[in-house]
This record gives structure tokens, sequence and C-alpha cells, in this order.
């Protein structure tokens, strides 16, 4: 459905429940505060679930009240592309979604229905305009939260996923008072000591594939313990060997229970999506990911495969001016 008939949907329905990805970042939690607090102000009973606390440089996005309590009616997942992604402690509601607000074109379409934008550089900008079709106003306070979803999933608007309409509605989050600059220096500009230990470990684990066009870090939970860093502290890692001077393919492995979640960045010409697909994952046709069970080796033989036969099939297209 669009995001007018997403809006009737929401908006007449109370006792609202919003779900957000585990590992949240700032999109899914922009995107699902900014609806909570909308519906908040029409009057409805609504609150936000994560499988995973709120990260401390998301914590300004959160309410300063407690989330009512009630058996929901009607469940909506933010950002959510994948079943996966609920995490543990939501699982009970992985079968009564009714609505899934998303703009990863790999969203399987596990909900009733599904408001999909894959052309939008984050889920808040369809959380934007389902706002305004809605005829809900956006407070100060809704426009901090867009405004972090949009700079978040765009890398502070600089990744190929920015189209004139997510600076547009950037621009009209600060006319609605949206406090960029705080934002920006919170999200970008701002690193615990922890985080800066974890990420010179991390610097010193890269490998490079192919030539140099290929470039891997891993991070594991050793790595962690050792700095003292957590989890919520490695946003942005995974971004870190795609800046590398002419590498086509930045992957990031990060050590999870039973095996190391697949982080991929692309430049043009390859499909992160669809090389993660291959391995069981999906995402965006620049940034992807995925989980591969087994040791670290084992699981960068496999990605290591897979990016070499995507780059050699890239070379082939180029030879035969197919691209």
């Amino acid at each position: 459905m669009d995001t007018k008939q997403a809006g009737e949907k929401i908006f007449s329905r109370d006792n609202i429940l919003i779900l957000c990805h585990q590992n949240p970042d700032g999109d899914t939690l922009g995107s699902g505060f900014a609806l909570l607090y909308a519906l908040w102000n029409a009057g409805k009973a609504a609150r936000l679930e994560c499988a995973d606390p709120v990260p401390k440089s998301f914590a300004f996005l959160a309410p300063g009240r407690e989330m009512p309590r009630f058996e929901p009616e009607f469940i909506v997942a933010v950002d959510i592309a994948d079943l996966q992604l609920f995490g543990k402690g939501l699982e009970r509601y992985r079968d009564r979604v009714d609505l899934c607000i998303d703009h990863h074109p790999s969203n399987t379409r596990y909900a009733a229905h599904t408001c999909l934008d894959a052309g939008a550089g984050a889920t808040a900008e369809v959380i934007l305009q389902l706002l305004r079709d809605a005829g809900q106003p956006v407070t100060e306070e809704i426009a901090n939260c867009v405004y972090t979803g949009l700079c978040t999933d765009t890398g502070c608007f600089r990744y190929s996923n920015v189209t004139p309409r997510t600076l547009r509605m950037a621009a009209d989050m600060l006319e609605a008072g949206a406090d960029a600059a705080g934002i920006n220096r919170r999200m970008f500009e701002t690193k615990s000591q922890s985080r800066i230990a974890i990420e010179k470990d991390v610097l010193n684990t890269v490998r490079y594939y192919f030539g140099g066009r290929c470039a891997l870090i891993y991070i594991t939970r050793e790595m962690l313990a050792a700095t003292g860093a957590d989890e919520t502290e490695l946003d942005g890692v995974s971004a870190l060997p795609r800046q590398i001077e002419g590498v086509e393919a930045g992957v990031t492995l990060r050590e999870k229970e039973g095996g190391f979640k697949v982080s991929l960045r692309t430049a043009e010409y390859l499909d992160a999506s669809l090389l993660c697909g291959r391995m069981g994952g999906g995402g965006h046709a620049r940034a992807a990911g995925c989980f591969l069970e087994g040791p670290l080796e084992q699981c960068i033989a496999r990605v290591v495969k897979e990016v070499g036969e995507a780059l050699d099939a890239r070379d082939e297209a180029a030879e035969k001016g197919t691209l």
C-alpha cells in the first residue's frame, strides 16, 4: 500500500505497537519514535519496542515518560526488512505484524501489508510522507527524529542513496526546528575513548584481495572485551574499508553467537544486495548484509569467494560493453 493508505490504516486504530529492529540504528529509531510521537499527538495509545536497548547516542530521541502498557491491536514494523531482524524478545510478534514500513528492496513481505519505497534514502522519508498524507503536524520533536533517520542512513548525506527529495525533506526538518548541527555532531563527530580503541584494533585487521579492489576488516568478541567497547559503539565501522582508495567492495565481519555478521559496502556496478542475497541476506544496492555460521577464517573465505566472483562478472560485462 502507499503512504496515504498506510497512514489511514494506522491513524484509524488504537493500542498501536511499533517495532524497531535489533541492534537499532538511527533510521529504525528515528522512524519509530517519529511515528510514536505523531500517534501520541493524535491521542492514540502507542508504544515502541526493540529487542535491544536504545544506544546512548540515540537516547535523546526517546521520550521522557514511560511507554503505556496494553495488548496491541495493531502492530507496525519500521525499517525491518526480514523476520530475522526482530531479535530475541520480539519473536512473539513475528507472525502478527499488520503493517511494515520500509525502504529496503530486499524486504521479504512478511507483514499483512507493506508500505515500501525502495527509492527512499531512509525509512524516515517514508514515515515523513506518511505523516504528511495523514495530515499530522511535524513538531520539533518529530523533526529531530526524522532528521536523525535521514542523516544516519545516508552517511550525513554522502551516500549514493541521497536524492533531491532526501535533501528537501532534511531542509524541511530544519525549518520545523530540528537541531541539525547538534545531531550531526553527536552522530558523526563524537566518539568515546573505547570507540577509538576498537577502531584502532579493527584497522590493524585490514586485509586486501584482488589487487586492492576488496578490503576486509573484522571485529571479534575478544577485541570488544579488550577495549571495553560494546555493540552500540560500532555504528559507522562498516564504512571504513570502503573508504580506502581503490576499494570496490568493503567487507566487515562482526562476531556474533555461532558465526559472523557480514556488512558489505560496494562501489558502482557491484550490487551488494544481490551479492549478500547469495549468502542468505540482503539490503540495498550499495550496502547490504548477511549472517554466516562458522569460525572466522571459514566465513572470510566464503565472503571473499563471492566478492571475487562478483568482480569477475563485472569485469566480463565491462569487456563486453554490457554494464
